[in-house]
């Protein structure tokens, strides 16, 4: 395993990170395809294992279930200070007033809660799950700062927004002497890459880490276009994320499969090294329902595609409506 100091923090990441939306009760939420603790915990295990140090989740997923399943896992197979917890807020996780958006009131309320779920005192990295255009920005800053400053996280990342939104609270945060977000953690595969154009530029000159998500777009990248797997019946998200540029998708995951078969390699290596070498990228967060996902994810760290290859992956490429 290869270790990388996020952003221009000392903090040591691996260079993979373990997504824990797959890990959760299925029939909470809106994950169905999640795996539940007994199935989840041998995968957590196996990413100790492998010396992947950094888990990505959020208090959403499976309806909190999936922090619950982590923090369990975590606590039994590794010591606290040895990895690197991440999770999200945003999202509602009650119905009524108050119960989602970046307010000081849900923010505080939902930071209590995943520490509870995870069972720890402290999350490494503390994200907004999404943009709140209900709430000033400025309170969103001040109150993550704060937890900061309370003890309860240790670093803040952001996630999922327009460029000009990112710049703009990390202007807010600057300009009021609070702390600035150290991480983006966004959508960014070979399906999807407008985050080439402002997010990513962004990222490199402000010396902002980047954590993309679905690097194998949800598994389209891996497999037969027409193949179905449990997520890919169930995921809706998903199915309205690419739904609008099929062809074209279509067309790039068949040359992933073509270079991949050159190479004698799984099409999951080729699709996540392409992500992988670009320099903006710290650490994919890869998805995993099987022990064998992982292994593929560590070996594609020591894919290194060509000029040539890279070229080919890339030149199929449709812009896309933006998410």
């Amino acid at each position: 395993m290869e270790y990388v100091r996020l952003g221009r923090t000392g903090l040591e990441v691996s260079r993979l990170s373990l997504g824990g939306m797959s890990f959760g009760v299925p029939e909470r939420g809106n994950t169905p395809w999640a795996l539940n603790e007994e199935q989840s915990r041998p995968i957590i295990k196996k990413a100790v294992e492998l010396g992947i140090n950094f888990f990505s989740s959020a208090n959403m997923y499976s309806d909190g279930t999936g922090e619950e399943i982590l923090g369990r896992a975590l606590k039994d197979f590794s010591r606290r200070d040895e990895v690197v917890i991440a999770t999200k807020v945003f999202v509602p996780m009650r119905k009524g007033p108050n119960a989602m958006g970046l307010s000081r009131k849900a923010i505080m309320a939902e930071i209590n809660k995943s520490l509870l779920r995870l069972g720890t005192d402290y999350v490494d990295l503390y994200q907004i799950h999404r943009w709140d255009s209900n709430t000033p920005i400025e309170e969103t800053m001040e109150a993550l700062h704060d937890l900061i400053k309370a003890g309860k996280v240790r670093y803040i990342g952001a996630s999922s927004m327009l460029a000009w939104q990112f710049a703009k609270a990390q202007h807010v945060a600057e300009r009021n002497g609070w702390t600035r977000f150290v991480s983006m953690e966004n959508r960014l595969n070979l399906l999807y890459r407008e985050e080439e154009r402002e997010m990513l530029p962004l990222c490199k000159d402000e010396g902002v880490g980047v954590t993309p998500y679905l690097p194998m777009a949800a598994g389209r990248l891996t497999r037969d276009w027409n193949e179905q797997t449990s997520r890919s019946e169930k995921d809706q998200v998903a199915k309205v994320l690419f739904a609008r540029t099929e062809e074209a998708d279509r067309k790039v995951a068949e040359r992933v499969a073509e270079v991949a078969r050159n190479r004698g390699l799984p099409r999951a290596q080729i699709a996540l090294a392409w992500v992988l070498q670009k320099e903006e990228v710290t650490a994919p967060i890869i998805g995993s329902t099987k022990i064998s996902h992982l292994e593929d994810a560590v070996s594609a760290l020591s894919v290194k595609l060509t000029p040539e290859e890279i070229t080919s992956l890339e030149e199929l490429y449709v812009p896309h409506p933006l998410v």
